[in-house]
């Protein structure tokens, strides 16, 4: 079956994290193109509940949802018996919660992704595993020169965005333990052969996200505004960063599926880039007024958190140049697609 143009998925594949936000776009996805899905979640986020019941609403195909946590390995082992894909996207999300539980952000994102990776090494089927890292192995980048503008932060000498050449540097438990994850998966290929790919995701947003402040922050901000809630911003809200669809995001994943003897083993960065970033506040400000209808209030600024870039756009031409890949929906229009979802779902309950 085809989901995107020159990419075709396996018929049966297992998607962890299923019931969060990347997940569950994912889920709905694959299930329209005829896949096979198990839908493994713990459960543990605010309103997954929720987008498991939108799923089985919406979907023609059955999906097999399994309540259970990446951290046990058997049911982990279970759950991924008959799975040619394995979509790992379960995991501990925000640098704040790694600073405040760091055992718990390394049981989640290191160990569970081990399990995963055992769990494809030991089913027998080889399948493909494809795995949600992130921009934060890259570190503050406090070693580049940055430009303060009126309005944004920009790199003085990276027009194009950070590629994959840049080392890693991990700064806060989120980022080691992603990290780890990440090179586990590109271990996994090298040494067991395992059709395995990584992908250092920007900020991704879009539909069936309930963000919150230390998570889905473009999400949360919206649901704020939208709800008249007061909003803080940590740092002067000139820090940059590049937006990313997840309907785009599911096209990269696409993408590599199909050209899976090219990517596995591989690292991609995975961003809007250059054209699709924005500083957090005083450039998606009059985007959030285009689409609300209404002047913002001004929000309260706090201090800059652990780890935080005041820029990062990602050089996603590896990307493009490997799996022919690029992002296609503009910020403006994401943005409204977000709005509109939001205007279709009850509200009265939303964090």
């Amino acid at each position: 079956m085809t989901n995107d143009p020159g990419a075709s998925w396996p018929d049966t594949v297992l998607v962890t994290g299923a019931a969060g936000f990347i997940g569950s776009n994912f889920v709905r996805r694959l299930a329209a193109g005829g896949a096979t899905v198990t839908a493994l979640d713990n459960f543990s986020r605010p309103n997954s509940r929720r987008n498991a019941d939108g799923l089985r609403r919406d979907l023609v195909t059955d999906v097999s949802f399994v309540e259970a946590d990446v951290r046990d390995a058997d049911a982990v082992m279970s759950a991924a018996r008959h799975a040619d894909a394995i979509v790992h996207l379960a995991g501990q999300t925000a640098v704040t919660r790694s600073i405040v539980d760091p055992r718990d952000d390394f049981l989640d994102n290191a160990l569970g992704t081990f399990n995963v990776l055992e769990a494809a090494r030991l089913s027998g089927r080889d399948p493909i595993v494809l795995y949600a890292s992130t921009n934060k192995v890259y570190g503050t980048l406090d070693d580049l020169e940055i430009v303060e503008e009126p309005d944004h932060y920009r790199f003085a000498d990276f027009p194009g965005g950070i590629d994959e050449t840049r080392p890693i540097d991990f700064v806060s438990p989120y980022a080691c333990s992603k990290g780890a994850g990440e090179r586990y998966v590109v271990d996994y290929s090298r040494t067991y052969g395992l059709p395995t790919v990584a992908f250092r995701q920007s900020c991704v947003y879009g539909e069936h996200q309930f963000g919150v402040e230390d998570q889905g922050w473009l999400a949360w901000f919206l649901l704020a505004l939208r709800a008249g809630r007061p909003l803080t911003i940590f740092g002067d809200g000139k820090q940059v960063r590049d937006l990313l669809h997840v309907d785009d995001l599911f096209a990269c994943f696409s993408a590599a599926v199909g050209s899976i003897d090219t990517a596995r083993g591989e690292v991609f960065n995975v961003g809007g880039g250059p054209d699709n970033s924005l500083s957090i506040w005083w450039q998606l400000a009059p985007l959030f007024e285009g689409a609300l209808g209404m002047t913002l209030p001004e929000p309260t600024f706090a201090d800059w958190r652990l780890g935080d870039q005041r820029v990062f756009v990602a050089d996603s031409g590896k990307a493009r140049r490997e799996l022919g890949w690029a992002p296609t929906i503009k910020p403006r229009d994401g943005i409204r697609r977000m709005l509109e979802w939001l205007e279709s779902v009850d509200s009265s309950d939303l964090p």
